[in-house]
C-alpha cells in the first residue's frame, strides 16, 4: 500500500508540471496584479486611503450579492469585528463547531466571549444543526427572549457556522435555530468565497460574516479579509471602528470610541481587484482539479475525495480526501506523500483540544473526533489554464 501513496504522489506532481515539490496551496498572478499594485506605488497611495480599498469594497459586495463589504487587514480581524457589531459581549456564549481554524475561537475571545464548541456534520464538515438543536435541547433554557445555558448561566448569543475547506454548511435548519432561539447568526465564510448555498452566495446569510484573503485562500490580498452585511448602519459602524473610529476632518484628530487600525492597505485592495477579475478562471480550475482527483484516487481502496452535496456549489478552495482507518493510517500516508514531495496535512485539532479553550463548554463531539483521525488535505492550487497564465 505504501507503493501504491508513492504512485500517487508521482501522479499529483504530474498534475503540476512535475515539480520538485507540489505546495498545498500557491497564489496565482499576473500582469494585472503588477499593473494595480504598480498604479499603487507610482500614485504614492499604498496605505490605508486609496482608490483601490472603495473599488474593491464595491466589486466584493457586488460579487457576493450583498449590500456592503469592509476590507480589512485579515480574515480574524473581519470576523472580530463582525462579531461586535453584530452585538456578541463580555461573558456571552457562541455555538460555534470544534473543528475550525482556531480563528474562529479567537475572535469571539478577543470580545471577552466564550466559544461553545458543537459537533460537525460528516455530510458537510461544518456545524451539525441537528447536534446544535439536541444540544440546546440538553442545556439549554430560554427565558425573557434569550437563550441561557443552565449549567453556566450565561447568554448564549450568536452561531458561527464555518464553510469548511468551501463546502457550506446546510444553513436552512441553522435559520431556523436562531429564530426559534433568538440567536445572532454570524457566519465564518473566510474559506468560501464563491461558495453557494442554493444559488445564493454564503456570507450572505448572517446578520453579518466574515471572509479571508490570505496567501492560501482561493484568492488573495497578500494579507486580507472582509465584513459582508446587508445592514447599512452594521457596515458604517464596522468601518469606523476598523479605521481608528476616527471623525472624519480636514485635519483633525478626534476618536468617538476605541477603535482599531484594521483597515485594508489600499495596496491589498489592488491586488484582490485584479484577483476578483479572475474567479471565474479559479473557480472552473478547481472544479476540475477536484474531477482528476476522484478518477486518481479511485485507484486506492478505502480513500473516497470530499464531494459538494446537492444543496451548494463549492468553491473547492481545499481538496480534501477522507481515509478508511482500517485500511490506511492517516499519519504514515502524510509521512509518504509530504516524503515525496507532495505537501499534505491533516484537518485542525479540535478547538476543544487547545490548552486556551479546553475550559469551554462543549457539546458531544464525537463525529468532530471521528472527523480529525480520517481527514487529510492535498494540494488544491487551481491548475493554470490558458486564461490567467
Amino acid at each position: 500500500m505504501n507503493e501504491k501513496w508513492r504512485e500517487i504522489a508521482s501522479e499529483i506532481k504530474a498534475i503540476y508540471g512535475n515539480k520538485d515539490y507540489v505546495a498545498l496551496h500557491e497564489p496565482t498572478f499576473n500582469e494585472k496584479e503588477i499593473e494595480y499594485v504598480t498604479d499603487c506605488i507610482k500614485t504614492g497611495w499604498v496605505s490605508s486611503v486609496g482608490k483601490y480599498v472603495n473599488e474593491f469594497e464595491k466589486k466584493l459586495a457586488e460579487y457576493t450579492g450583498v449590500k456592503r463589504a469592509v476590507a480589512v487587514v485579515n480574515g480574524t480581524a473581519a470576523l472580530h469585528i463582525a462579531l461586535k457589531v453584530a452585538g456578541v459581549k463580555e461573558n456571552d456564549e457562541v455555538f460555534m463547531p470544534a473543528l475550525t481554524f482556531v480563528a474562529t475561537a479567537n475572535a469571539a475571545s478577543y470580545l471577552n466571549a466564550i466559544p461553545h464548541f458543537v459537533d460537525v456534520s460528516e455530510k458537510t464538515l461544518g456545524l451539525d444543526p441537528v447536534k446544535l438543536k439536541e444540544h440546546i435541547h440538553d442545556i439549554g433554557e430560554f427565558k425573557n427572549g434569550q437563550l441561557i445555558n443552565k449549567l453556566t448561566g450565561r447568554i448564549i448569543r450568536a452561531v458561527v457556522p464555518m464553510h469548511t475547506f468551501g463546502h457550506s454548511v446546510d444553513l436552512d435548519p441553522l435559520i431556523d435555530i436562531c429564530q426559534q432561539y433568538n440567536l445572532i447568526l454570524v457566519e465564518d465564510a473566510a474559506e468560501s468565497l464563491g461558495s453557494y448555498y442554493k444559488g445564493k452566495h454564503t456570507g450572505g446569510f448572517g446578520v453579518v460574516s466574515a471572509l479571508s484573503f490570505n496567501g492560501n485562500k482561493i484568492m488573495t490580498t497578500g494579507g486580507g479579509g472582509a465584513i459582508l452585511t446587508n445592514n447599512e448602519k452594521l457596515a458604517d459602524y464596522a468601518k469606523h471602528i476598523t479605521t481608528t473610529a476616527k471623525i472624519p476632518h480636514q485635519w483633525e484628530y478626534y476618536h468617538d470610541e476605541i477603535g482599531y487600525n484594521y483597515r485594508m492597505p489600499n495596496i491589498n485592495a489592488a491586488l484582490g481587484y485584479a484577483q476578483l477579475e479572475k474567479m471565474d478562471d479559479f473557480l472552473a480550475s478547481k472544479r476540475q482539479l477536484t474531477k482528476q482527483y476522484h478518477q486518481l484516487l479511485k485507484k486506492i481502496n478505502g480513500v473516497k475525495v470530499f464531494k459538494e452535496n446537492s444543496f451548494e456549489m463549492s468553491n473547492y478552495w481545499l481538496q480534501a480526501i477522507l481515509i478508511d482507518p482500517q485500511k490506511h493510517e492517516r499519519d504514515n500516508v502524510l509521512g509518504i506523500l509530504n516524503a515525496e514531495g507532495v505537501m499534505a496535512r491533516p484537518i485542525w485539532s479540535p478547538l476543544s483540544e487547545l490548552a486556551p479553550y479546553m475550559h469551554c463548554p462543549k457539546a458531544d463531539l464525537t463525529m468532530t473526533n471521528h472527523l480529525n483521525k480520517i481527514v487529510i488535505n492535498i494540494p488544491s492550487t487551481p491548475v493554470k489554464g490558458e486564461s490567467y497564465d
